[in-house]
C-alpha cells in the first residue's frame, strides 16, 4: 500500500465501521466502530508513513487519528507539534495511544512531562501525569517522590475522571517500585477510596492503589 492516499485510506476505514463497535466504544466516549485488530492489520499493510500520518490526524476522524498514531514516525514531531496534538486528542483511546505509543518515545517527552503536569486543562495534565508514571517506574533519579504524594493526597479525590486516573496510576507505580514510599502509597489509597468500587473482570487486577500494589508486590517476590 505504498503511497496510498487520505482518501483510499478514509473509504478502508469506512468499509470496517461496525454499528455494534461503535455502540460499545461511544459507552466510553470513545466515537468510531472499527475493530481495532482491523485497525492494527491495516496499519501492518500501510508500515511508516509519516506524511500519510500527519493528514490523516488532520482528518478529525477517531479512526483516522488512531491508524495515524500507528503509522507515524514517534521520534519526528516537534515539539509544540506534540503539545497541540495532545490538545487536540479528546477522545480517551486517542488521548492513551498518543501518550503512550508517540510522546514516551519522542526526545521532547520530559520537557512536555514537565509543560503538562500542572496544566490547567485536566485532559492534557492526565498525559503529565501518565509521564510522570513511567518516569516513577523506570527512571525515577531526580524525581521527588515524596512530593508527588502530597499533590496525589490533595488533589487526586476531586480531580476529573481521567486526570483521577492518570494520578492513581502514578499513586500505584510508586507504590510498587519504591518500597520507602510503599506504606504511604497505601495508606493515601485506603483514605481517599478512589477507584475501589471499580468493576474489574476476573483474572484482572482491580486499580483501586491499595489492592494493586499488594498484587503488584506479591509477583515480584514470586520472580
Amino acid at each position: 500500500m505504498a503511497e496510498t492516499t487520505v482518501a483510499e485510506v478514509m473509504a478502508e476505514l469506512a468499509a470496517l465501521e461496525d454499528p455494534r463497535m461503535r455502540e460499545v466504544n461511544e459507552k466510553h466516549g470513545d466515537d468510531h466502530g472499527v475493530n481495532l485488530t482491523k485497525l492494527r492489520a491495516l496499519a501492518k499493510l500501510l508500515k511508516t508513513q509519516q506524511d500519510l500520518a500527519r493528514q490523516l490526524w488532520e482528518t478529525e476522524d477517531t479512526a483516522a487519528k488512531l491508524l495515524a498514531i500507528l503509522i507515524c514516525r514517534p521520534k519526528a514531531f516537534e515539539r509544540d507539534e506534540l503539545d497541540v496534538m495532545v490538545r487536540a486528542a479528546r477522545t480517551p483511546k486517542v488521548h492513551d495511544w498518543l501518550v503512550n505509543y508517540v510522546v514516551k518515545k519522542n526526545p521532547h517527552s520530559e520537557e512536555l512531562r514537565l509543560a503538562w503536569f500542572a496544566d490547567p486543562d485536566p485532559v492534557v495534565a492526565s498525559a503529565g501525569w501518565a509521564l510522570t508514571a513511567e518516569r516513577v517506574a523506570k527512571k525515577p533519579e531526580g524525581l521527588d517522590l515524596a512530593g508527588l504524594l502530597d499533590v496525589i493526597e490533595a488533589e487526586m479525590k476531586d480531580a476529573p475522571d481521567r486526570l483521577q486516573w492518570a494520578m492513581n496510576n502514578c499513586l500505584a507505580q510508586i507504590g510498587i517500585e519504591h518500597a520507602a514510599h510503599r506504606a504511604r502509597a497505601v495508606d493515601i489509597g485506603e483514605r481517599l477510596q478512589v477507584l475501589k468500587d471499580y468493576p474489574t473482570p476476573p483474572n484482572c487486577t482491580s486499580p483501586f492503589a491499595p489492592i494493586w500494589i499488594a498484587e503488584m508486590v506479591r509477583r515480584q517476590h514470586e520472580k
